[in-house]
């Protein structure tokens, strides 16, 4: 499949809140809904420390998406206090509608990434492939994109977070690529989570 990797910018959001819905139907952050989703990612936009590129197909249409902070403590905390009013503002609609996920919520708010010990690594805090695009190498070619731009900005390495239950593709496909499962852990609302690591 031909594609093209560059840096996320403005234009691309729309596109990108729209594969990722189409991506990961049913999960937390979509959910969310489309507001919050936008503020997430128009995030990598204006941090210093924020990483991000899609994958365009030959037409121009975004086929992927990666995202994550080159250095995850106090990342999140900033990106609070200067979107604190717009998260909220995003939030209104799912709590009103599920006033139960308020704790969890919270706690995606205030995610820290939960790095493991060792060296500062860099978060690959979510990537996304057009399901119709999957098994064209686009996942593989955002992955090493981000590792890349990681490298040339002085990283060590990375981190990232995975379903370890019923994720059997997207765990092959990460060792497939050289990270190493350092731990699994069970988050707090259930799930089997694995953290795999890649050092430079």
């Amino acid at each position: 499949m031909n594609k093209t990797i560059v840096t996320l910018d403005h234009r691309h959001l729309p596109e990108a809140l729209d594969l990722h819905l189409s991506a990961f139907p049913g999960f937390f952050l979509s959910f969310l809904g489309p507001a919050f989703l936008r503020e997430f990612y128009r995030s990598f936009l204006e941090d210093d420390a924020g990483l991000g590129f899609v994958a365009l197909d030959d037409r121009g249409r975004v086929i992927g998406v990666v995202v994550g902070p080159l250095f995850p403590d106090g990342y999140f905390k900033r990106l609070l206090k200067r979107r604190w009013a717009a998260f909220s503002a995003a939030s209104v609609r799912a709590l009103l509608k599920k006033p139960s996920i308020a704790p969890r919520l919270f706690r995606a708010v205030f995610y820290r990434g939960e790095s493991p010990d060792g060296p500062p690594r860099s978060l690959l805090s979510s990537i996304a492939v057009d399901p119709k695009a999957q098994g064209g190498g686009v996942g593989a070619a955002l992955v090493g994109r981000f590792l890349d731009e990681v490298r040339a900005r002085g990283g060590r390495g990375c981190f990232l977070t995975t379903d370890a239950d019923n994720n059997d593709a997207v765990n092959r496909f990460y060792a497939r690529l050289g990270w190493t499962l350092e731990s699994s852990y069970r988050a707090r609302e259930g799930r089997r989570m694995n953290r795999y690591i890649i050092d430079f």
